[in-house]
């Protein structure tokens, strides 16, 4: 971790948005995750860097709390898992993953996805709704460019449209901690910078204590980012402010290639290097 700047309080004081201490998660006789240290502090704006398998999104399922650890310590938001109800501690999160899209139901429109946070459900028939219900799910439908959809059924929008909707439906409970795994997965270019151009927005936001944002592509990552994490076969290959954490050393051992790491007006490139460039792989 890069020292404080001069003058300003030490990052300790800052509170712990999420703190994992030898956190491991285990299916069978695999490890999929860890053992992994992490703290998430109020402010900080996370990307959380790594190849398919590496652990990103079973570390944003533990953060979330749907997924306990088969060791370790987990706080969220403050409070311990184990020691809190974790249904309680959930309305606090706002979070948005590809299986949570597969699950709500495509008949639905995005009006109703949106609001159904309101109460952590799927669908709207166990809950009432208010007027101010309503008018917070249509304004952040608003908020995402995605106003005209919102009479629009789920499962007739594109994949661009439906990511946006999620992330106005992760912000609907007015979360302090916002979990966004791989929002920009399956989009076109336009689709994919016009998100990117949103979560610039809401890294803006200080009502929100703290996001992280899942990828395995830097050229997904907003500028107004400050840390990542770079996973490599579930452990931490690299974490910190972004300028040093994600260098391309760190993402070459993660991925296992040599890569070159471009920045130009705070957005990152990647690609391979060296005289093999460009040629396809071995079978």
């Amino acid at each position: 971790m890069a020292p404080d700047a001069p003058g300003s309080p030490p990052s300790r004081a800052v509170p712990a948005v999420l703190d994992l201490r030898d956190v491991l998660v285990r299916r069978g006789r695999a490890t999929l995750l860890g053992p992994l240290d992490w703290t998430v502090r109020a402010g900080e704006r996370w990307v959380i860097v790594g190849p398919n398998g590496s652990g990103k999104t079973t570390l944003l399922q533990v953060a979330s709390t749907y997924l306990w650890p088969s060791q370790g310590a987990v706080g969220v938001l403050g409070e311990q898992l184990g020691a809190v109800d974790a249904r309680e501690l959930r309305r606090r999160i706002g979070y948005a993953s590809p299986a949570l899209a597969a699950a709500l139901p495509a008949g639905l429109t995005a009006l109703e996805v949106v609001t159904t946070a309101r109460h952590a459900a799927l669908g709207p028939w166990w809950h009432e709704y208010q007027a101010a219900d309503l008018e917070r799910a249509a304004a952040l439908l608003e908020r995402l460019g995605c106003g005209p959809l919102a009479a629009r059924t789920f499962g007739t929008l594109s994949s661009g449209e439906r990511q946006r909707v999620q992330i106005a439906r992760a912000l609907m409970p007015a979360p302090d901690l916002l979990l966004l795994d791989e929002p920009a997965a399956g989009l076109d270019l336009g689709a994919r910078e016009a998100l990117i151009e949103r979560l610039d927005e809401l890294a803006a936001d200080p009502s929100l204590a703290a996001i992280v944002l899942v990828t395995h592509h830097v050229e997904e990552i907003p500028a107004a980012f400050t840390h990542a994490l770079v996973l490599g076969a579930g452990r931490a290959v690299a974490s910190g402010p972004i300028e040093a954490a994600l260098s391309a050393a760190a993402l070459g051992r993660a991925f296992g290639l040599p890569l070159v790491l471009e920045r130009r007006d705070g957005r990152l490139a990647a690609r391979r290097s060296g005289p093999g460039r460009g040629s396809p792989r071995p079978g």
